[in-house]
This record gives structure tokens, sequence and C-alpha cells, in this order.
């Protein structure tokens, strides 16, 4: 039986965590040196490459079953909107219920949607249904996972690596997982390949099931767990640091996927091809992952936090380059440099963690995920609205702009906020090494 570890301890003094956070190896060597860590790692591994392909196929099996590219694009849009249910109805439960408990069921109840997408038959709408439930329980799921990092990891120098560790995973998914996919749906039609997802959930549930430890609740208070959503949320965002450095995480992603959005009717201006169409949408990824590798694993903690600011501004600059209608070459290098700020994470993430009490921790990584990602559908959405009117190169680079004014508003906030946090620190997971007995 898995041991159990008590509550964080939020009275700790940041001087105690900072010596403790000193005697950590640097590196993301040391993460992977916690045993636990690396069960989380394996298991997100799995689920992040189930979701990618269980997107792509039931995309195509929409369409195959309908020949319409309208509920095609509707089947993937799916995958971001219901994030704003899930995160504000039900970012309760991340903190309510035991944190283990909460992934493992996530994990289950994708894996049957998955499944019953794979039964013949199944109507269109039921099928559309399954979806918006994957993507309505996907932040339920981060918001926990990342609660459980603080658990493992501490808040410090660890939570931090770990965070970036899953952030590579993610990108890494997009590009290993629409290449197998296209492959597995080469050979096999779609409902076979949504079997395969589903097997991949319910091998990330075992994962997690046997190799993270029993904990308890954070917040053992009772009550109607929508009305304990709703007023956490409220509660979060009726604080001026914690809701400066929310921006600060959902801004910068919502102008960069503008150009990210347009990359089809680009790569058609361009006359690229299905090729020069698949080496775009690789771009990004790539630069995201360099740089938060390069980042990671070379830079000092201290450097990496002041990058935040720079990186964060940087990451919506690249798309100006647009309005010059660069060649293939040319926006294959602009989105690389895109991805590349993808680095300003690692301070928000240190800022945010010991600014959120910890009985909310897991709630609000949860709000923080489904606020990046219904943000970022909206952008791309506004991307699309606003191509049907300008050109691709007034649009593209209005992303920069705009963005750019937006994302310096931000900053400012956050700096006039620096004197409200850190509002806790908890014990860095010192003892986190010992794994799973």
């Amino acid at each position: 039986m898995p041991s159990t570890t008590g509550p964080a301890q939020p009275g700790r003094a940041p001087a105690c965590a900072d010596a403790a956070e000193r005697t950590v190896p640097a590196g993301y060597r040391a993460v992977f040196a916690v045993p636990e860590f690396r069960w989380v790692f394996a298991a997100h591994l799995l689920s992040s490459l189930g979701v990618v392909v269980c997107e792509l196929a039931l995309t195509l099996l929409v369409f195959d079953l309908t020949d319409s590219p309208l509920l095609s694009a509707l089947t993937f849009a799916l995958g971001l909107l219901p994030y704003v249910v899930g995160g504000t109805l039900l970012s309760a439960v991340a903190d309510r219920y035991p944190a283990r408990t909460v992934l493992v069921v996530c994990d289950v109840l994708c894996a049957l949607a998955a499944a019953g997408m794979v039964v013949p038959g199944t109507p269109i709408a039921l099928l559309l249904f399954l979806r918006c439930a994957t993507a309505a329980i996907a932040p339920v799921f981060a918001g926990t996972r990342a609660g459980t990092l603080g658990d493992i990891l501490g808040d410090g120098e660890l939570f931090v690596l770990g965070r970036s560790v899953i952030r590579i995973v993610n990108q890494g998914a997009q590009l290993a997982g629409f290449a197998a996919g296209g492959m597995l749906l080469a050979v096999v039609p779609p409902r076979a390949v949504l079997a395969i997802t589903a097997c991949t959930f319910v091998g990330s549930a075992v994962l997690l099931r046997l190799g993270t430890r029993v904990r308890p609740a954070r917040d053992t208070a009772h009550g109607a767990l929508l009305g304990a959503s709703l007023a956490g949320t409220r509660r979060l965002l009726a604080d001026r640091r914690i809701r400066a450095l929310l921006l600060l995480t959902w801004l910068p992603p919502t102008f960069v996927v503008v150009p990210e959005a347009l990359l089809i009717p680009y790569g058609d201006l361009l006359g690229t091809g299905p090729a020069g169409v698949g080496l775009l949408l690789c771009a990004m990824p790539i630069g995201a992952i360099t740089a938060e590798t390069l980042a990671g694993t070379f830079l000092s903690p201290r450097a990496r936090t002041r990058l935040t600011f720079p990186m964060g501004l940087f990451a919506v600059l690249p798309s100006l380059g647009f309005a010059l209608r660069p060649s293939l070459g040319g926006a294959v290098l602009l989105l690389v440099l895109t991805g590349t700020g993808i680095s300003y994470n690692f301070g928000v993430d240190r800022w945010f963690v010991s600014s959120v009490p910890d009985e909310l921790l897991g709630q609000a990584m949860t709000v923080m995920q489904a606020g990046r990602m219904t943000i970022m559908g909206l952008g791309m959405s506004l991307a699309g609205v606003a191509a049907a009117y300008a050109p691709l190169q007034v649009v593209m680079p209005a992303a920069g702009v705009v963005g750019s004014a937006c994302v310096l508003a931000v900053i400012f906030e956050v700096r006039r906020t620096a004197a409200d946090g850190p509002r806790r620190t908890r014990l860095p997971a010192a003892g986190g090494a010992a794994g799973p007995t």
C-alpha cells in the first residue's frame, strides 16, 4: 500500500526554502531522479500521444461519415472550447478529492469516451458529445497533475523544471502524435486507431495508480462542487497578483496562435504544397522544444527568471515579419523564433505557485490551463474571421502589434504587484526522491 504524505506546510520561511533549493542539483536530471515523477512523466507521455492521435482519428472519422469539412473542423475545434466548462464548473475537483483518485478517474473516463467512439453506428452527435466530454475533463486532469507536481517536487526549482518537462512532452506529442497518427491511419481505419487511444488512457491510469502516492485532499471543505468551483475561481481572479500572472500566462499564446492558425492558407499563398505546410506546422513546436530544453539545461534559475518578461514579449514579435510575405524558409524561421518564446513560462510558474494559497493550488492550475486553452481557441477563431476580410500579410503581423501592446501592459501590472508575492512557500520535496512503496 503506498504511503501517505501529509499536506504541505505553507508557513515555511522563504529564506529556508531558498537555502534548501540551493542543495538541489540543477537541470532535468534532478527532476528525473525523483522516482514518483518518472511515473507521472511516463503516464503523461502516453496520454498526450493518445489525445493527439484521438483528435486526428476522430476528425477523419467524422469526415468519412459525413463528407462535411465543416463538421470535421468543428470536431477539431471542440478540443478547445469545452475547456472553459471544466476549468470553471469543475475546477474544485482538483483540491476537493485526493489527487491520485482524480487523475485515475479522469483517465478512465477518457478511455471510456474513446471506447464509445469505436462502437460502429455511433451517431455523429454522440461522437461530438464524447469529444466535448474529454475536452471538459482535460483541464481538471492538467490542474490536478500540476498540483501533484507541487507535492512531489516542491515549489522551487524542481517544480519549475518539472513543469518544463510537461511542456516539452506537450510540444513533442504534437510532432510525434501527428506523425504516428498519420502512419496508423494510412494502414488501419479510424475506429481502430481510436481503440488504440483508449488503451493509452488505460495505460496512463495504471501508471498513475501504481506509481504515485496517496495524498489527502487539500481542501476538506464540504458543500456543492459547483459552488465551490465558482467561489474558488472568483477568489483567484479577485486577487490582483494572481490575476496579473494568469493574464501573463494567457495573453502571449493568444497572439502566438494567430499565425499558426493561418499557416495552411499561408502555405497555399506560397504554393508550397502539403510538404511545405507540414514543415510550417512543425516549426513552432521545434522552436519551443529547443528553447525549453536549452534554458532548462544550461541557464541558472535566476537567469531563467530574468528572461520572463523579455521572452514573453519576444514571443509575439516574430509575427511582424509576415508583413514582408516571407518565403517558406523565412516563414519557418519566424515560427521557430516564435516557439522559443515559450521559455518565459519558467518565471511565471515560479511566481504563480508562490502566490496561490495552498488549498487552491490544484484549482488555480486548472483555471490557468482552462483559460489558456479557451483564449487560444478564441484567438484562432478571431484570426479566421479577420483573414476572411483582410490579407494574411495584414492579419498575421497585426497580431504582433496588438499582442505587443497587451503583453507590455500585463508585464507592467505584474511588476507593480511583485510586492504582493510570494504569499506562501511550501517545503521543497527533498524527501520526494522516495518513490511509491
